[in-house]
């Protein structure tokens, strides 16, 4: 697993692959997400590891953080996932006690201590205000399209002129023309599945779009997932046609949903939809002086 770390000083990331490459600095702010808050503000959470969270606060916008020494670095899978969960939880709470939040992907940590913290956020005040602003009421929501009894080759062929053809072409062929024939109807079995996955993909990227702010294809095997156990024996059946990622307000929740609901009355297909979660996907890009995000703590 890689990570990244941001320097107050240049603030440019470095990506570590091996154990030999973490950087080492004697003091830290592990970074979860930016929120508006006033001064004094809490939160009542325990952080990744345990450590005590608290909220670093300059002009009205806070930084989730605890203090940290160094990285974030296992070969150990669970105590990995374990630390993702937390970190997700905290962002979790962040936006329940403030609003949509700003959030930091898994590792993400600026060196230095508290007043570090504060002098980014001045530096970058105006970038923040804005993102707030403009995310504030939005979270992302997931969608998933599974056709649950995918139509096998031989249905595909009856429906498709073309294919019928070449098979009748194979039946007839001796071997080496069989074999080339072969490879031509394999090739237009999988060009008519993607038409179908485009095609319900595009369909239904239209019909967000009307209610969503932002909605963005997906590739179609996802990397990780916090919720990986919760689904991961559910795609073992089925094949996925189109995932989606979505910016909707939270009044909007309930008109995705009759979207989704229509689309899962179709018979062989099933929707799944989960959220909401921060706006991982759709935080802003803070630019050369910012933290930067690494790690895989997307829902």
């Amino acid at each position: 697993m890689s990570f990244e770390n941001a320097d107050p000083g240049d603030r440019t990331a470095e990506t570590t692959d091996t154990a030999g490459d973490v950087p080492e600095f004697d003091e830290g702010r592990y970074l979860y997400c930016i929120v508006q808050a006033g001064a004094d503000t809490t939160l009542e959470t325990t952080g990744v590891d345990d450590e005590p969270v608290s909220v670093v606060v300059e002009n009205g916008i806070g930084a989730v953080v605890h203090p940290c020494d160094g990285l974030y670095d296992s070969s150990d899978l669970t105590e990995i996932r374990r630390w993702l969960v937390r970190h997700q939880t905290v962002v979790d709470d962040a936006g329940e006690r403030f609003d949509t939040p700003i959030p930091f992907q898994f590792d993400t940590i600026l060196r230095g201590d508290d007043g570090a913290v504060r002098e980014w956020l001045r530096e970058e005040r105006e970038t923040l205000e804005r993102a707030l602003s403009g995310l504030a009421g939005h979270w992302e929501y997931r969608v998933e399209v599974v056709e649950t009894d995918p139509i096998d080759d031989e249905t595909l062929i009856e429906r498709d002129e073309r294919l019928a053809d070449l098979q009748s072409e194979i039946d007839d062929a001796e071997d080496g023309t069989a074999f080339l024939l072969e490879k031509q109807r394999d090739q237009r079995l999988a060009e008519r599945r993607a038409a179908r996955r485009e095609s319900v993909t595009a369909d239904l990227e239209s019909r967000l779009a009307e209610t969503v702010r932002e909605v963005h294809a997906l590739e179609r095997s996802p990397t990780a997932s916090l919720d990986a156990d919760a689904v991961s024996d559910e795609r073992d059946e089925g094949e996925t046609l189109c995932r989606l990622t979505l910016l909707a307000h939270e009044a909007d929740e309930g008109v995705v949903g009759s979207i989704l609901d229509d689309v899962a009355s179709t018979d062989g297909l099933e929707v799944r939809f989960t959220g909401p979660w921060p706006p991982y996907t759709f935080a802003p890009e803070l630019g050369e002086s910012d933290p930067q995000d690494a790690g895989g703590a997307n829902p």
